[in-house]
């Protein structure tokens, strides 16, 4: 087979020939910042809520879509938010406020204070743009304007705190701007001025009973501080904005932290439908919804605290399983797969499933810190709960090895290594019968867990860990029949994770073990509440039944809660992402012939979209995928690229370099917009790399102004593409 050679020779000059006109094919004209994010026209939204935020504008449309843009930013939905402030844009390009919030997308709440990251350098571009053009507008968006300016690209890293001081100056120049005292209760937000933000908050629903940023920032501001005072607010917040993750999401926070399960469940259960149900519809992935993979962690640690063992394992066997992204995730736990390890790893310890901890395959480890010492906490326990204490004691020391090395920054951020292996050594003293070290490595444990907890350190978003440590001191009290005690460790660990059914069985059993028939059936009945829809057999409520002390359900909540099941909120859509059915593909080939995907179906598509045949780097990208041709037959998989290039030269281009891969004419671009392959904004043709699987669906994607040529991710992205299913009862 001939490497087309030549004709990358011959496209390169014709590359080189158009290059004072455009020598960026597929970039945008407006600079690099326009290189990411969503590049298709945006649509009018529905179940958003509703805010206004006036501005300066000629045509009365660019006020619609700012207003939608500022609305989705009240509930962090910062991707869609961008897309609506872009059209502002396409149908305003001189409009300082649409740059703004372009700015106020990625120099967000969140902003790191260096803002080195590559987004927030985007926010930093846009910000230019605003500034540059901020003489055209009123003097109180030019406020707006200079208020992120000042915070943003001046010397003081505190942004929030200056942001939230020129978001005053707004204020006393502009008292009746709703949307001003919303940023400003956004961007105050402290627990020890928790009330006073409270105020501000109540002013903004005074006016407007159902602002989405109001609620929305009303949760985050008592949430570690006071959590039940924004329990109104998280009645309302998912019903004003219903079809947007973090509307959903966000109460379930507030929920699990009163131990309010059910609601919790409810809360995240929405929001991972709605998410799912918006990625389907919009040819989304889940690495491309910042919050999903958040959630579905979340959803699946209040599965295990309802006692829903096989549906939180279901949870994080369909996150490991979720399409990864070259890029972002590589060693960041903040993805899918790292979030469904975490997941799984903190179910299956939870349970007490040792077997499965320790069998290989079942936790898919990955060769990277983390995963060392997280693997290294597991093991150590799952020997520990079958007897093996020797192994036991080598895995710890594996543990205390890396807790020795782990950085001052890693602790910081929340998972210490050091309180992991004095609870996991604990427990194999006990194990070992040596009560007093046992005892004082617990408690040693359980301190440094609370320390980190009150200074605002433990992650608990959700928790990494199984339990709290004074949960398992209480286990091996009780065990040691120090009834007493094991109340007393039982009390402390309900204090940090309210209504935990665990914790509420070991009370139940202490209690009755010291003959407190009342308050033994007081813990059962809270025990019998929680888990009213837990999987059948499960050995905690099954150890209080037999006790004696079983009991009619009882709820102590701070408020009243629906009843979760698994199947409550079903009509929103699925549960878990599954590959979505590929749009519909009507090209000609080099012959003129009509090419569908349904013409390939049992074996996979790698889809490639190109931009022309005068583009050197979409050459060098069809060289790549060339190149490797014996690999994607051997998977099954045909290459069909794709470009708005005539049938004819098609046809010339593939006999003069001799392509193992047909190429396909989209003239008119129809192709290309139903696979979001093409800007609608600066209307021009975009890179597109996807793999469709043999029933039609997509996988994977990358677009953007650059091809994708990274061949040995994707024939790796393949080969899992053809891996079965693995079934979560396989575990």
């Amino acid at each position: 087979m001939l490497i087309p050679r030549l004709l990358g020779v011959s496209l390169a000059l014709v590359c080189l020939a158009g290059a004072v006109a455009d020598d960026r094919p597929g970039h945008s004209a407006h600079g690099s910042a326009f290189d990411s994010g969503l590049r298709q026209r945006p649509w009018k939204m529905e179940g958003i809520g509703r805010s206004h935020f006036a501005i300066t504008a000629k045509n009365p449309e660019v006020q619609e879509w700012f207003d939608q843009g500022n609305t989705l930013l009240h509930s962090f939905w910062f991707e869609e938010a961008e897309r609506s402030f872009r059209w502002c844009l396409k149908l305003e390009p001189e409009n300082a406020m649409a740059y703004w919030g372009l700015a106020a997308c990625s120099l967000n709440w969140f902003s790191e204070p260096a803002l080195d990251s590559p987004e927030a350098k985007r926010g930093l571009e846009f910000l230019k743009g605003a500034v540059r053009r901020k003489a055209s507008v009123s003097a109180r968006e030019r406020m707006y304007i200079e208020a992120w300016d000042t915070a943003f690209t001046g010397e003081n890293m505190d942004r929030s705190r200056v942001l939230a001081a020129e978001l005053q100056k707004i204020l006393l120049a502009h008292p009746d701007d709703v949307e001003a005292k919303a940023l400003y209760a956004l961007y105050g937000i402290n627990g020890g001025y928790a009330y006073q933000t409270e105020l501000v908050i109540r002013q903004v629903l005074d006016k407007e009973p159902e602002h989405p940023g109001a609620h929305h920032y009303r949760i985050h501001n008592w949430d570690y501080v006071s959590t039940e005072q924004a329990l109104e607010s998280c009645r309302k917040y998912g019903g004003i904005a219903p079809n947007i993750g973090h509307s959903n999401h966000m109460p379930g926070h507030n929920y699990s932290k009163l131990g309010m399960w059910h609601e919790a469940a409810i809360s995240m259960d929405s929001a991972t439908r709605v998410e799912v149900k918006y990625m389907s519809e919009r040819l989304a992935l889940p690495f491309e919804t910042w919050n999903f993979a958040h959630n579905r962690n979340y959803l699946s640690y209040i599965h295990e605290q309802l006692g829903m063992e096989r549906a939180s394992l279901a949870g994080s066997r369909a996150l490991i399983a979720a399409p990864r992204d070259q890029l972002r995730n590589k060693e960041d736990d903040l993805g899918a797969y790292g979030q469904g390890l975490q997941a799984l790893t903190r179910c299956l310890i939870k349970f007490e499933r040792w077997d499965e901890v320790l069998k290989p395959g079942v936790i898919p480890w990955r060769d990277l810190p983390t995963d060392k010492a997280a693997k290294a906490f597991a093991d150590s326990l799952a020997h520990i709960g079958l007897g093996n204490l020797i192994e036991a004691r080598a895995t710890l020391n594996e543990l205390r090895a890396l807790a020795k090395a782990q950085s001052e920054k890693d602790k910081a951020w929340g998972v210490d290594l050091g309180f992991a292996a004095d609870a996991a050594e604990g427990l194999l003293r006990a194990a070992e019968g040596d009560t007093l070290e046992a005892t004082r490595l617990l408690l040693q444990a359980a301190s440094a867990e609370q320390k980190k907890r009150e200074n605002g350190s433990y992650r608990n978003d959700p928790p990494p860990y199984p339990w709290p440590v004074y949960r398992v001191l209480g286990d091996v009290y009780l065990a040691r029949g120090e009834n007493r005690l094991a109340i007393d460790a039982y009390g402390r660990a309900l204090k940090v994770e309210a209504n935990d059914a665990f914790s509420l069985s070991g009370l139940a059993r202490a209690h009755g073990a010291l003959g407190e028939k009342e308050q033994a059936a007081r813990f059962a009945g809270r025990l019998a509440y929680v888990w009213s829809g837990a999987d059948a057999g499960l050995k905690w409520r099954k150890l209080v039944d037999d006790a004696g002390n079983k009991a009619e359900p009882v709820a102590e909540t701070p408020a009243p809660e629906r009843p979760y099941r698994l199947d409550l909120l079903a009509k929103l859509g699925p549960l878990d992402w599954e590959p979505f059915a590929a749009p519909g593909l009507e090209c000609r080939d080099a012959d003129g012939k009509t090419v569908r995907l349904e013409d390939y179906r049992g074996k996979n598509v790698l889809l490639v979209f190109y931009l022309n045949e005068g583009c050197v780097h979409c050459v060098e990208q069809l060289v790549a995928i060339n190149k490797r041709a014996s690999e994607w037959a051997e998977a099954n998989t045909v290459v069909l690229a794709v470009s708005s290039t005539p049938p004819e030269k098609n046809k010339e281009s593939q006999k003069l370099g001799g392509l193992a891969m047909r190429l396909l004419s989209d003239s008119n671009h129809d192709n290309a917009r139903r696979f979001t392959s093409y800007d609608d904004f600066e209307e021009i043709e975009l890179h597109s790399t996807i793999l469709i699987d043999a029933k039609g669906r997509v996988h994977w994607k990358r677009t953007g102004g650059d091809p994708f040529t990274d061949m040995d991710f994707l024939i790796k992205e393949v080969k899992r593409m053809n891996e079965p299913a693995r079934s979560v009862s396989g575990l």
